[in-house]
C-alpha cells in the first residue's frame, strides 16, 4: 500500500527508479512481505472460487425457471421455491416465452 501511494506521488518516475529510491527491492525479500503476498493470493482465490459458485447456483436455478413454468408453477411458487426474485422469473419467462415464438 505504502507502495502504490508512493507510486503516485512520482508519476513521472518508472517503477524501477522509486524501487531504488526507497529500496523496495529489499523490502520485497523480507518474511513478513512475501506472508502479506501469499495471504492476498489466497484471498483472491478464495473469493474467485466464491464467486463461481455463487454465479453457478445462480445458472442453476434460472435454468431450472422454463421446466417448471411447463410443470404449471406460478412465477410467484417459482420465485418461492428457488429463493429468486419474482421479477427475476418473470424476465426468464419472458424470455423463455420470446425464444418459443
Amino acid at each position: 500500500m505504502i507502495e502504490t501511494i508512493i507510486i503516485y506521488k512520482f508519476p513521472q518516475k518508472s517503477r524501477e527508479e522509486i524501487e531504488q529510491m526507497f529500496g523496495f527491492s529489499e523490502l520485497k525479500q523480507t518474511k513478513v512481505y512475501q506472508e502479506a503476498k501469499e495471504e492476498g493470493k489466497i484471498e483472491g482465490k478464495l473469493e474467485g472460487k466464491l464467486e463461481g459458485k455463487l454465479e453457478g447456483k445462480l445458472e442453476g436455478k434460472l435454468e431450472a425457471v422454463p421446466f417448471m413454468l411447463n410443470l404449471g408453477a406460478t412465477v410467484e411458487q417459482i420465485a418461492e421455491a428457488l429463493g429468486l426474485d419474482v421479477q427475476v422469473v418473470r424476465l426468464v419467462a419472458a424470455k423463455t416465452n420470446a425464444k418459443q415464438e
